[in-house]
């Protein structure tokens, strides 16, 4: 049974017949593009459920890659990379990448970051308290994956969804940093601060009227975050 299918972007042989082999084995369909403009050609005739996009392309580099890809599609992006500095993870993350792994990497880490990705994008958020969450011009309906504010629909995400979600469902407390870091990237990632910083300003930028001066999502600095309580 095919686990869904992975779009692979490199322009190393080696390494791209090692993903390509490793990938198949594990139950997964499998498409390659050895550039940029390759990719996004790829992508948009093949919709694939995951890209794995390497930062170093002959062409348009990973980051421009992904920027294109973010403008017609939230499908997840695990970028990869031999730069090791938190300036590139960051920047890769202030492009739309979902998650940043570094050369040389084990297999099993590997497919740990896909399997997480991929569940990101596929487990539904419902349940708990309903499923939806109002609070003024903001509604996010669970059970339907979508998110609006002021009675138009807001294109999020995996990532960004999941953010928000996990924040919604627990409206009115302060989160802190490390709690959203486990819950939505996992424990190993409690470190990984500047996730948050970049996903909450994504956060912002799409849900806020002014997003230097939010209403729904704040900053409790030192701390971590909270989704405004709904007035009674």
């Amino acid at each position: 049974m095919h686990q869904g299918e992975i779009l692979v972007v490199d322009d190393e042989p080696r390494l791209l017949a090692f993903l390509r082999s490793e990938l198949r084995a594990s139950g997964y369909r499998v498409s390659v593009a050895t550039d940029g403009r390759g990719a996004l050609r790829a992508a948009a005739a093949r919709g694939p459920d995951l890209v794995i996009l390497d930062v170093m392309l002959p062409d348009l580099d990973g980051f421009e890659v992904c920027r294109q890809l973010r403008e017609q599609s939230s499908v997840p992006v695990l970028m990869l990379t031999a730069r090791t500095s938190d300036a590139d993870k960051v920047t890769g993350l202030d492009v739309g990448a979902d998650d940043y792994l570094t050369k040389p990497f084990s297999t099993s880490e590997l497919l740990a970051r896909v399997r997480a990705l991929l569940r990101r994008a596929r487990v539904g958020d419902g349940g708990g308290a309903g499923s939806e969450f109002r609070c003024g011009d903001f509604l996010i309906d669970y059970q339907r994956r979508k998110v609006f504010m002021r009675g138009l629909e807001v294109r999020l995400s995996a990532t960004e969804y999941k953010l928000l979600a996990e924040l919604c469902r627990n409206a009115g407390r302060v989160m802190l940093r490390e709690e959203l870091l486990a819950r939505v990237w996992g424990t190993a990632y409690h470190n990984e601060v500047q996730y948050i910083w970049v996903y909450i300003g994504y956060l912002r930028n799409k849900l806020e009227k002014d997003p230097k001066h939010p209403e729904y999502i704040l900053t409790y600095p030192g701390v971590g975050y909270s989704f405004r309580a709904p007035e009674e």
